[in-house]
């Protein structure tokens, strides 16, 4: 018998699926139990990353086991399913191949769930020497760095250096870019004063800059009018209508005359599609690194290889630029792929996609949050609680939502972060592109 990736051959039709993002764990979620199809789920890590709280594994309330969730725990649930760690090389469409790292596989139907990655918009030397937070190992990263940066900044005689080593700039003020600055608002206001008490955290700025003339502009201007007001009572210092050019030598280099010397430089302002080399033809929109695809997700110019999530450009009336690169479009898209995969499979129609978008939301620190959900616009200890409940809901895994609500819990009865562990320090020549 044929292997393939040790992947048996079968007489169902073959359903590969790229990627354990949002997309990809929906989508094998609704199919592995159905039985019509052989499913493979290929992804270079062997878990699922639940994104929003990554910024939480930075700033030391979560450790990442709470937000990461073994795929093959949801493929095992099959008696026809199969997960491999490789990283997809290459599509023939033409043979019907994918090519990885571990070897060739073929396949019946294909969907590409590859999600995104951070946005530099061409500026390489910012590329090569900012922190991004889109990955586990990403958070461990900022995390070591931020701790290491403390550590130094608590020994030295140097008053600037000292100074150099308590600024930290966010750049891009989205949902990550203010949720992260918030972590750090919280760390220095009831966490790091007890940790080290022979330094004077009035040095410590927090610095978020942002290109347009408000924070989390995708939401509501009330949302971020509250989102302002809230960052600012924690201490963040807010930069408007402000473009980050250049970052060299812990040097901050803007398009205004704001210059900062800051140890520790996170960009969170865009993030961009990860395709994958091989789609033919004019389905891949190169502005946005995005396929696109109609109403059912089939790529253009194909009917059996399909893309969800981030990746994909679906463009219709309401979203001419396509859904929002979010975690709802993708899970949304997985589930109702998989129900027109078995219409596919059962000789039925396609059903269109509609988007239900139900909302929007961050977090700006303890007891302080934004929600916009349909016309309802509120902020405060009541959507701090609206969000820590969805983001719960959606946490993949019932130990994962046991062990977040815990440390949850204990952080806001003691005023405490549990992990503020230096577990692999950070190397400065390090390649920290890890996606």
């Amino acid at each position: 018998m044929e292997v393939t990736l040790n992947i048996p051959n079968t007489n169902k039709p073959r359903l590969i699926i790229i990627g354990g993002g949002f997309g990809g764990v929906s989508i094998a979620k609704e199919l592995v139990t159905k039985q019509d199809f052989q499913i493979v789920l290929l992804d270079r890590h062997n878990y699922h990353t639940f994104q929003p709280l990554l910024y939480q594994v930075s700033t030391s309330s979560l450790e990442p086991g709470a937000i990461a969730y073994p795929l093959r725990k949801i493929v095992k649930k099959g008696k026809d399913t199969f997960f491999r760690m490789a990283e997809v090389l290459q599509i023939h469409t033409d043979q019907k191949e994918v090519v990885t790292t571990k070897g060739t596989i073929t396949y019946d139907y294909l969907v590409i769930a590859t999600g995104a990655r951070t946005n530099f918009f061409g500026n390489k030397t910012i590329e090569k020497n900012a922190m991004r937070m889109k990955s586990v190992p990403q958070a461990l990263k900022l995390r070591s760095l931020m701790l290491e940066n403390l550590e130094q900044a608590v020994i030295t005689p140097d008053v600037e250096l000292r100074k150099e080593l308590l600024n930290f700039v966010i750049v891009g003020g989205g949902p990550t870019g203010v949720e992260l600055a918030g972590g750090i608002a919280e760390l220095k206001e009831n966490v790091l004063p007890i940790d080290y008490p022979d330094m004077d955290f009035s040095e410590m700025e927090i610095h978020l800059i942002e290109g347009a003339d408000r924070v989390l502009p995708p939401m509501s201007k009330v949302a971020s009018k509250n989102a302002k007001k809230f960052l600012e009572r924690l201490g963040v210092k807010i930069h408007f209508n402000t473009i980050v050019t250049n970052y060299e030598n812990h040097i901050v280099s803007t398009n205004t005359d704001l210059e900062l010397k800051a140890a520790t430089f996170v960009w969170s302002a865009g993030v961009t599609g990860a395709p994958v080399n091989g789609i033919k033809g004019n389905a891949l929109i190169e502005q946005a690194n995005r396929y696109k695809v109609n109403e059912y997700n089939q790529i253009e110019g194909f009917t059996n290889v399909f893309a969800i999530g981030d990746i994909a450009l679906m463009a219709t009336k309401d979203y001419e630029r396509g859904h929002p690169m979010v975690a709802q479009p993708a899970i949304q898209q997985g589930k109702h792929l998989a129900k027109n995969l078995l219409a596919i499979h059962n000789n039925k129609p396609l059903k269109p996609f509609t988007y239900f978008d139900k909302g929007s939301m961050a977090t700006i620190g303890r007891n302080k949050a934004v929600v916009d959900i349909n016309k309802l616009r509120f902020g405060g200890f009541f959507a701090w609680f609206v969000w820590m409940f969805i983001h719960l809901i959606f946490l993949v895994g019932f130990r994962n939502k046991v062990v977040t609500l815990f440390n949850w819990v204990y952080n806001y009865i003691n005023f405490d972060k549990a992990s503020r562990l230096i577990i692999t320090p950070f190397k400065a020549k390090e390649d920290t592109n890890v996606v």
